[in-house]
């Protein structure tokens, strides 16, 4: 059999691609979890948009200034120019967002952006209303528990994926089209808001098929993640709550961070994050998030999740401070596709989410783009295939099954060790010499008898440390010591 389409990843990328597409088209989703288990679904803060025709050209400011002016134009234009589309079709497909009194959407401020632009659901819980909004309006199969160990491709045609089922079985599965929209990398890192199933694979295996990976070395650091739990991903504090009046202080209560930037609290990620870094190394005060500037009862509706799960943890909002620090959320690179979302020399293979890169965040990502981003491009993607209708034909793929081995029983210590590497060496701010023994390291483990999906994630951490070593100066999320 073969599929019209293969959609790797049960994100907004890749769910609004099947949501999208044609119904009479044969489409197989491969989840690399649980479909939920997505940086979507934990998405809090919102999606940002232009609020009109008007509002376009200052979206289009903010985000290349956030971006340090490293972003290609052309596709910070196209984000913004589609995002009222998208949007608006989005409301009248059924999707919720969040109204005044008087029937007009709510839009919220976040850090960087010159207006009130974002655009909320169920208060806090926009990924997850707009997860759950995707998922109903798909029919496409969708299997769960898959992870992608290849990609099927010759000659720049893909002719499928490689994966193991839940059981560890590997099955191969043919389409005409692959769109890859399986996120990120963060759980490479030992502190990160990801979630764990987003650890690089894919970028593994762009490195192995000589597809490109673009500007690997932009990770941005969220500055609001609560500090002192226990769990691998670590429990995000949104923008909109600083958007909206919380604000960052020391052990005295002091706000430090206009030290830093006139702005404080809504400079851009990279400099809160950094400023806070560099704050508690040189005074080792614990730094905190303050609700002070709420009223309860507006805080509980406004932010009904925040509220709950922080209270689960014993904190009593808005009353309480709570200990923050930064961690890895969000990577700017990935592999390198055309504004029309297409792989570079490629002819049916596709890359829309944070798993790809054409430029449009620049050296760092402005708040509650990324939902957006997702939206635009797996759209132009189904738009661009659908118009390519281009088919394979598997007489012309002669290459024999490769059998792996998914794991091994050495790749635990590797991969708590590349952890503890990725988040010493490529974090906030970065030394070259410390870039260059974490090389070292990653190369010595890619000559171990490990499974297949570590290796593909040593192959990322590679790429990123690589590219962060050769770019000499600090630029946007990049940060690095110089000589």
């Amino acid at each position: 059999m073969i599929y019209d389409y293969i959609i790797v990843g049960s994100g907004v990328a890749g769910l609004n691609a099947a949501r999208l597409l044609p119904k009479d088209k044969k489409v197989l989703i491969l989840a690399k979890m649980l479909p939920w288990n997505s940086n979507t679904f934990w998405a809090q803060g919102g999606i940002a948009a232009a609020k009109n025709k008007d509002d376009v050209e200052l979206h289009i400011k903010d985000t290349l200034e956030a971006g340090a002016f490293y972003n290609n134009y052309e596709a910070v234009k196209t984000l913004s120019e589609n995002s009222l589309l998208v949007i608006d079709e989005l409301i009248k497909s059924g999707m919720q967002f969040d109204k005044d009194k008087d029937g007009n959407l709510c839009y919220t401020k976040e850090a960087a952006h010159s207006t009130n632009r974002i655009l909320h659901s169920n208060g806090d819980a926009t990924g997850r209303e707009l997860h759950l909004f995707l998922l109903k309006h798909i029919s496409s199969q969708l299997i769960s528990e898959s992870t992608v160990c290849d990609i099927l491709l010759r000659d720049g045609v893909c002719y499928g994926v490689s994966f193991f089922t839940k059981d560890g079985v590997q099955k191969i599965v043919y389409a005409h089209n692959t769109i890859l929209a399986s996120g990120g990398f963060g759980s490479i890192y030992k502190y990160h808001t990801n979630s764990t199933a987003d650890s690089g694979e894919i970028q593994g295996l762009a490195v192995l098929k000589n597809l490109k990976l673009k500007d690997m070395q932009f990770t941005q650091f969220h500055p609001t993640v609560l500090k002192g739990t226990t769990f691998a991903r670590k429990p995000l504090l949104s923008e909109a709550l600083r958007g909206e009046g919380a604000f960052i202080v020391d052990e005295n209560n002091r706000r430090f961070l206009f030290d830093y930037h006139k702005d404080a609290e809504l400079a851009p990620r990279d400099v809160v994050s950094r400023s806070i870094y560099d704050y508690h190394k040189k005074t080792d005060q614990q730094i905190y998030l303050s609700f002070e500037n709420f009223e309860k009862k507006a805080f509980k509706q406004r932010f009904p999740n925040i509220y709950a799960n922080l209270k689960d943890l014993g904190y009593e909002l808005p009353f309480e401070k709570v200990p923050i620090s930064p961690a890895f959320h969000y990577s700017m690179g990935g592999i390198e596709v055309d504004l029309n979302a297409k792989v570079l020399n490629c002819k049916n293979l596709y890359a829309v989410g944070e798993v790809s890169c054409f430029g449009l965040h620049g050296a760092n990502r402005l708040a509650s783009n990324s939902l957006l981003e997702g939206l635009v491009f797996s759209k132009i993607a189904v738009e661009t295939s659908l118009k390519d209708d281009f088919k394979i034909d598997l007489k012309n793929y002669t290459q024999k099954e490769i059998l792996y081995t998914k794991t091994k029983p050495i790749d635990k210590n590797i991969k708590d060790s590349l952890r503890r590497i990725m988040w010493d060496s490529a974090g906030i701010i970065r030394e070259k010499s410390e870039l260059k023994k974490a090389l070292e390291k990653v190369d010595e483990y890619l000559k171990e008898d490990i499974g297949r999906m570590l290796h593909l994630r040593l192959l990322c951490a590679k790429e990123v440390l690589s590219q962060a070593l050769n770019m000499e100066k600090s630029l946007g999320a990049h940060f690095i010591k110089e000589d």
